[in-house]
């Protein structure tokens, strides 16, 4: 019977995941991996868990765990990437929401009362981790000692694109909302157009003071598959702020200077790869530094057609026909396959011209970078594209659409009441309408604001 009741833990883990903000469906893979990465122990803790970030008092009153077991449990999971730790005092892992702060009476009716110890909580928040950014990119990061890093690296595999499952929950529908944006190349851009703060590279990393780079988490997959064809240094995860803080503090990432994110940022430029950052306007944590031979995001786009799974930028490649020469090197540079140069009817090879495809365009500007004739620019879009504020906005509109934000208002796994209203209330939001009417323009910003004052 004991595996029965192993099976069972880890069919509740992954049910305890997919209710994140990142959609995680059932399937061999995913229990295989969940397998290699959980212990039973580690994973019962994650099940009894609350969604949203709490304290270890909390905690253990949800949970009905004593601090002297919960405290080490944890431990190994954040050193794991497995949980995130967030510090109130401004040290918080990278994309983690502000925490909503529940009233302890929601906890009371169906959870253990089990007494907070005398010492005060410590101001650490506690939170499980997503798969992506979180799982997956925690785990790739993770270095020394005999760790199975090939394993992982088919499992999460596997996992992402074994089918379309995974993709298909998370962007099956036209969502909008994704953890990960494309930043412009500035120097790509056309003459006199406007670029806001948020999408300045410049800009990003003159504010803040803390720095640090770890393993690609892509790249390091890739190379254990056997399928990466760029030969640059794996160390190219560069992150920055309280995001930098939390990397170096749990083992993923090392502290540069300022000085070495400029040349990482300057190599890339030189590579022609695709700068990405934080789906927000504020609190920007991270810049990856991608390749199309590695990128998973990129991979989701080219191969399943989701073009949601990369954010655009606010701009747009386009393409001057009376300065192109057809050389194709913009062809070759676009990392997701959007640039071709077709030979036009009746014509020949060398009448061939640029030719951007709007619908994948990720507005970087990695084809312009290579462009000898200054005949490709990033111009601004005509539709808005959504960058939410901060990671809380991102968060809530990110659930909303994939039907979990109801996790994150009764977030007590433990509580049969809760349980109750998360299908009440998930019920209503996945009401096509509501769901529509919440994420359009006239009602989003009143949604948002009455979240953050239920939050307050």
């Amino acid at each position: 019977m004991g595996h029965i009741a192993a099976r069972d833990i880890y069919r509740r883990l992954g049910h305890a995941i997919d209710n994140t903000p990142v959609r995680t469906p059932w399937n061999d893979a995913f229990h295989a991996m969940l397998r290699e990465l959980y212990t039973p122990e580690e994973a019962e803790l994650v099940v009894r868990m609350p969604y949203r970030p709490s304290s270890i008092g909390r905690l253990a009153r949800v949970t009905g765990m004593d601090r002297a077991r919960l405290q080490p449990l944890l431990d190994r999971l954040c050193d794991k990437g497995l949980v995130l730790d967030i510090r109130e005092d401004g040290d918080r892992a990278p994309d983690a929401p502000d925490a909503l702060d529940a009233p302890d009476a929601l906890d009371a009716p169906d959870a253990p009362d089990v007494p907070d110890a005398p010492d005060a909580d410590d101001g650490c928040l506690y939170m499980i981790s997503p798969i992506v950014i979180g799982i997956f990119e925690f785990t790739m990061m993770r270095t020394g000692g005999a760790l199975p890093s090939k394993r992982w690296a088919e499992l999460f595999h596997d996992y992402m694109f074994g089918d379309r499952a995974f993709l298909d929950a998370n962007f099956g529908d036209g969502q909008r909302v994704s953890v990960m944006r494309a930043l412009p190349h500035q120097q790509t851009l056309g003459d006199h157009v406007e670029i806001l703060d948020y999408e300045r590279v410049a800009a990003l990393v003159e504010q803040n003071r803390t720095f640090a780079v770890g393993l690609c988490s892509c790249r390091h997959e890739k190379h254990h598959l056997g399928t990466r064809q760029c030969d640059v240094d794996m160390e190219t995860c560069t992150s920055m702020g309280s995001g930098a803080e939390y990397l170096i503090r749990r083992g993923f990432a090392r502290r540069i200077d300022k000085a070495a994110m400029h040349d990482i940022l300057a190599r890339s430029r030189d590579l022609g790869f695709t700068l990405s950052a934080d789906n927000v306007q504020q609190g920007v944590g991270f810049i990856c530094h991608c390749c199309g031979c590695c990128c998973n995001l990129m991979q989701g786009i080219r191969q399943w057609g989701h073009a949601g799974v990369l954010v655009t930028s606010s701009f747009i490649a386009r393409c001057d026909a009376s300065l192109c020469n057809g050389c194709g090197l913009c062809e070759r540079a676009c990392p997701i396959d959007a640039v071709s140069l077709p030979v036009p009817p009746g014509g020949r090879k060398r009448d061939r011209r640029c030719l951007v495809d709007e619908a994948y365009c990720l507005g970087c500007g990695a084809c312009a970078l290579k462009c000898p004739t200054g005949a490709l620019k990033l111009h601004p879009r005509e539709r808005k594209v959504l960058h939410p504020a901060d990671s809380f906005e991102r968060v809530i509109l990110q659930s909303l659409e994939r039907g979990t934000l109801q996790n994150l208002v009764f977030d007590n796994p433990n509580s049969r009441t809760q349980e109750f209203m998360r299908g009440l209330v998930g019920g209503f939001l996945r009401l096509g309408p509501v769901k529509r009417a919440l994420m359009g323009e006239a009602l989003r910003s009143r949604f948002l604001d009455a979240v953050r004052r239920m939050a307050g």
